[in-house]
This record gives structure tokens, C-alpha cells and sequence, in this order.
């Protein structure tokens, strides 16, 4: 059995991994750093502790504490624009791991434009527009540097079972908590949570190293990835105004092929996963 250490067990992604980890009989660490549900069945398998990304010794004593075979840095902010969660939190987490333990993170593909007219390779150079995905560039280089051996994982909108940043979103603007729109122009490849999931604990039980793509096979703007959830759930998709946006990354659709020909895990597209309700 491997001992897998999950940082940001506790968020919509995280907590997949962890249940699909200890689905698969992996002895599963998790740590948070919010106070934290303890009535899920699946959390009584884990072992917990607190951990703040931000601090560089605790992020080392953690990782020298548990001694995983394999680290799943799943942890995100709350505010996207925490740089120093989303770029410091990612190479303390590299400093901790370096060539020691088998490291596997999570990026996105905020760190493009859009503006390359194609979808994009893992060997593309970031040029981000915006904060968030200026913190995922900058949190790969020094991934990079730190920890040459270790997987980049590059996903996209990542739709969780009515729990995805995108649904809850969806959410809002149908029940008018929030007054605002769904672009039609930014275009993304979204990704069921325990596809993503189940790639990352493959990919964390080989040796590859660098930077993969993972994302679903459909390619859908924001307004149409917003209808397929409003479908699902039984809501009506008419309450949803389109907008086009200005000044973030527009098509920024993540080419997949190196991720069909290295998994066996199936990454499927929205249009499938989205077909089935709750």
C-alpha cells in the first residue's frame, strides 16, 4: 500500500482525491487548514492535520512527519488572488518535497491568454493576463526549479458534483444572489472532479515528470458549460445572461493528447459527464 500525503484535503478537488485514494486501500494523509466536517464516512480513514501552505518549516515538518511515498498538492485559496498561497504555498510544498518524495501539483489553465488561436501544449510558455494565473505560472517555475522530478498537472474548470466553483456560480446568478452574466467568448475543456482525481493518483503512482494536460474532451464557453449545469440540476437556463468578457484569458482550451496517450485514466467530456443529473 503507498502512503499518499494530500495538501488541501478538504477542498471540492482535495477531497476527491483523498476518497478516491482510500477507495483504491491507499493510507491516506490530508491536511486543512479551515475548520473541517468530521461526519464524512471517508474522513474517519484519513489521517488529519492542520497545515497552513504559507509557513515553509511546517510545510517541511509535515512532509517529514508522515514520510509519503507520493504528495497531491491540491490546495487552493479561498481568495484567488492570495499570491502567497497559489505561488509561495506551491514551492514551499516543492522545497519540502525536492528530490525526495514523489510530488504531483495542480496548475490551471489561467496561465494562458487565449489568444494563441489554438489550444495548448504542454510545451507552450505561460503569458498570463491576471493575477490568478500570473500566482499558477509563477507557482510552476518554482515547482520547476525545486523539484525538476516532479508532475504539473495542468486542468481546467473543474465541475464537482454541484460543488465546482462553476456550479455554485450558476447557482447564484439563477437564484439572483449575484447580478452578472456568463461569457460566451472564453472558451475552456472542463473536467469531472474524479476524472481529475483518479489522473492525479495515476500519475502520482508513476515517474513522470514536467508538465501534463488534463482536461475534459469538450471544448464549451462558460455560457454553455453554465446551461449543461442548469440542465442537470432542473433548473431554468433562460435566468442566465451572456456577457463578453474583457481583460481575462479568453480561449484557453488545453490540448490532451500526451494525457490520452500516458493514462489509463478516461477523461470524459462535459457534455457526457453533464448528461447524467445528481
Amino acid at each position: 500500500m503507498t502512503r499518499i500525503l494530500i495538501i488541501g484535503a478538504t477542498g471540492s478537488l482535495g477531497s476527491r482525491v483523498a476518497a478516491r485514494a482510500v477507495g483504491a486501500g491507499h493510507t491516506v494523509f490530508g491536511t486543512h487548514v479551515n475548520p473541517r466536517d468530521d461526519d464524512g464516512s471517508d474522513d474517519q480513514a484519513i489521517s488529519w492535520a492542520r497545515l497552513d501552505i504559507r509557513d515553509r518549516h511546517a510545510v517541511r515538518h509535515a512532509v517529514e512527519l508522515v514520510r509519503p511515498d507520493a504528495v497531491v498538492h491540491a490546495a487552493a485559496g479561498r481568495d484567488r488572488n492570495d499570491w502567497t498561497i497559489n505561488a509561495d504555498g506551491a514551492a514551499n510544498v516543492a522545497l519540502a518535497c525536492a528530490d525526495r518524495v514523489r510530488l504531483v501539483t495542480v496548475s490551471s489553465d489561467a496561465i494562458f491568454s487565449g489568444r494563441a488561436g489554438r489550444e495548448y501544449t504542454e510545451s507552450d510558455e505561460p503569458d498570463p493576463v491576471y493575477r490568478y494565473g500570473a500566482a499558477k505560472a509563477a507557482a510552476e517555475t518554482a515547482v520547476r526549479a525545486i523539484a525538476p522530478g516532479a508532475a504539473i498537472v495542468r486542468t481546467s474548470l473543474i465541475l464537482a458534483e454541484g460543488k465546482g466553483g462553476h456550479e455554485q456560480l450558476t447557482y447564484d446568478l439563477i437564484a439572483g444572489r449575484l447580478d452578472g452574466a456568463l461569457f460566451t467568448d472564453e472558451i475552456r475543456k472542463p473536467v469531472h472532479v474524479d476524472d481529475l482525481a483518479d489522473a492525479l493518483l495515476e500519475i502520482a503512482a508513476g515517474d513522470f515528470h514536467g508538465v501534463i494536460n488534463v482536461a475534459g474532451s469538450d471544448a464549451v464557453s462558460r455560457y454553455e458549460l453554465g446551461v449543461l449545469v442548469a440542465k442537470r440540476d432542473g433548473l431554468d437556463p433562460a435566468r442566465l445572461r451572456t456577457a463578453n468578457s474583457s481583460g481575462r484569458p479568453g480561449d484557453v482550451r488545453l490540448d490532451t493528447r500526451m494525457a490520452g496517450e500516458l493514462l489509463r485514466t478516461r477523461l470524459r467530456g462535459a457534455h457526457e459527464f453533464m448528461a447524467a443529473p445528481l
